[in-house]
């Protein structure tokens, strides 16, 4: 051991746990280790069981061993992954399983998200080896296991991937699958489709298929219909015959019947108009900071269902599985986003880089594709789109994104010149982050009607898609006030957000599909000059109370709901729908 042994809560960031400040922005190697006793039948049979090692995420760069052995390692932090341990721990029945995880969150130019560590060489101002981990995103770089890690058996012959796709009209639904199975070349294989009260609506067999479903109950998102989010169960039973044993795999996937379709003008769901109401997010709270908290998780979708919020984006990086279980089961819609922000330099637009970014986009893509509140993936967040190379890079994830996935439309989110911009000419919507009185002309608030219609307009023109605002704010200190409104205020906000309204309330009637106020919470941050304990561009505190801008979005939420919605008109802003 090379530094001090303490204990670390899984999941959890390290970070904000102890009171050591060097923890705190600690930049390299960390090592977690904990001994398991496996249960005996787990070690036994012939074929014996396999034993898997699952970790759901780990920031960013995992090597992991299981009794001294070597069993994975994964760039990447934000997505699972895992290691069949069998072998090494079946040779060695009630002995102790000590799993061992070197973890390193040091990000490179070639890392998604990108990085760069700089020397400070001059002595005279800096330590011996004194360096900083530079990044260019604006959030905290939390790291640590952030999300379960879990020991699970298959049988040997097992379930190892489930492909679902679906079309309906209005009386006939048809759910198309594609199902491999790993370890056995003569299996069978049966499924069965069961509505919400266990009935079976559908059933097949055969690695690849479809099922008719009769008058289905369609999936629908939250305020567009009474019943939203409904989910079926398709279970999905293999038998396979390995050596004298007959092995036999389950495994039930929710499946939501969905159809999502893009005009020049429209973000169609269920043939029906959907308007994205919604919020940018973190994965940020108090002291466990990315780990994954259900309290906090319940909290947050109660908050969102009493916003009226319809929708969200995984800014900037995959959410956890269990979120977005939460979003498939309440008919929150999402836009997924890979973790791809902060891409600016020069040489992140290179081969390495690039190659990195479409296995990333294959492990999100893997993990999320039978997920139907996912209803467009995000490859980037604000990348420097304006340097030439950024054409072929994007023209390049984007393909390659469709190509894993025919049935979604793909974006990434720009904040750069529209007639500059080398990525656009790839995307299926257009979504634009602005600043307008807050970046930009600090204070003025009287330029947004002017310059937010110009942005609208200037993009439309060029590219005739549908467009998102993908972010807009301002930073409000909670208590703070000032009338006429000031930067920082409680008012301020309030106003900003009023005059950006007014202009998504004209372009909405032509081809604005969607509105993401940037913040739900207030975040961590680097610190910073312009960072007061993070950034406060929340219309929730970090503790998820209200600020005046809540009200203000959740009037006007509740507003566009009952306006497009088939749901009867007693819904108002004071209601909270379960």
């Amino acid at each position: 051991q090379s530094g001090p042994v303490i204990d670390m809560p899984v999941p959890a960031s390290f970070n904000d746990i102890t009171q050591d400040p060097s923890l705190e922005n600690y930049i390299g190697w960390v090592w977690y280790e904990k001994e398991v006793l496996l249960p005996p039948r787990w070690l036994q049979g012939d074929p014996a069981p396999r034993v898997v090692l699952r970790f759901g995420s780990a920031h960013y760069y995992s090597i992991v061993w299981v009794n001294g052995v070597q069993v994975v390692e994964h760039e990447g932090g934000h997505l699972p992954f895992e290691a069949d341990i069998s072998s090494v721990v079946q040779g060695s029945p009630g002995a102790l399983c000590r799993i061992t995880v070197a973890l390193n969150n040091t990000l490179s130019p070639h890392t998604l998200p990108p990085g760069s560590i700089q020397y400070m060489a001059d002595k005279s101002r800096y330590p011996r080896n004194y360096f900083v981990q530079n990044t260019r995103f604006d959030f905290f770089n939390y790291a640590g296991i952030h999300r379960p890690v879990v020991l699970y058996t298959t049988p040997a012959a097992y379930i190892d991937d489930i492909t679902v796709t679906t079309t309906s009209s209005d009386t006939v639904a048809m759910v198309q699958y594609q199902v491999s199975v790993v370890g056995s070349t003569a299996s069978s294989l049966s499924l069965s489709l069961r509505d919400q009260e266990g009935k079976v609506v559908a059933a097949g067999d055969g690695p690849v298929g479809e099922l008719k479903v009769l008058n289905p109950n369609l999936w629908w998102p939250y305020l567009m219909h009474e019943n939203p989010g409904y989910l079926y169960s398709l279970e999905v039973k293999m038998q396979a015959q390995v050596g004298r044993e007959l092995l036999e795999d389950v495994y039930t996937l929710p499946v939501g019947i969905r159809t999502v379709h893009v005009t020049s003008t429209q973000f169609l769901i269920n043939g029906r108009p959907f308007y994205f109401h919604g919020v940018n997010k973190h994965e940020d709270a108090d002291i466990r900071g990315k780990g994954l908290d259900w309290p906090l998780i319940v909290k947050d979708f109660n908050l969102l269902r009493w916003l009226g919020a319809n929708s969200f984006r995984t800014s900037h990086y995959p959410y956890a599985e269990e979120i977005m279980d939460l979003c498939d089961a309440y008919g929150i819609v999402v836009i997924d986003e890979s973790p791809g922000v902060g891409i600016k330099l020069p040489e992140s637009f290179g081969n390495k880089s690039l190659q990195h970014h479409l296995a990333v986009m294959e492990e999100l893509v893997r993990r999320d594709k039978n997920r139907p509140s996912v209803v467009m993936w995000s490859v980037a967040n604000e990348p420097a789109s304006e340097l030439p190379p950024a054409a072929h890079y994007f023209k390049t994830v984007i393909a390659h994104t469709k190509a894993l996935d025919p049935s979604r439309p793909v974006t990434f989110v720009t904040d750069a010149n529209y007639a500059l911009d080398h990525g656009a000419p790839y995307v299926d919507v257009i979504c634009v982050n602005s600043y307008f009185s807050w970046y930009h002309d600090p204070g003025h608030l009287e330029v947004i009607p002017l310059q937010l219609t110009a942005q609208f307009e200037n993009w439309y023109k060029t590219y005739q898609k549908p467009i998102i605002q993908s972010e807009y704010g301002a930073d409000s200190v909670p208590g703070l006030h000032s009338d006429p409104p000031m930067m920082f205020t409680e008012e301020y906000q309030q106003a900003m957000l009023r005059e950006y309204h007014s202009v998504f309330d004209k372009k909405r009637k032509e081809y604005v599909i969607g509105e993401l106020i940037w913040n739900f919470a207030d975040f961590m941050t680097n610190q910073g000059t312009t960072r007061v304990l993070g950034n406060k561009k929340g219309i929730f505190t970090r503790q998820r109370q209200p600020k005046a801008a809540a009200f203000v979005l959740r009037d006007r939420y509740w507003k566009i709901a009952n306006e497009s919605s088939c749901l009867p008109p007693v819904i108002t802003s004071h209601s909270l729908f379960l």
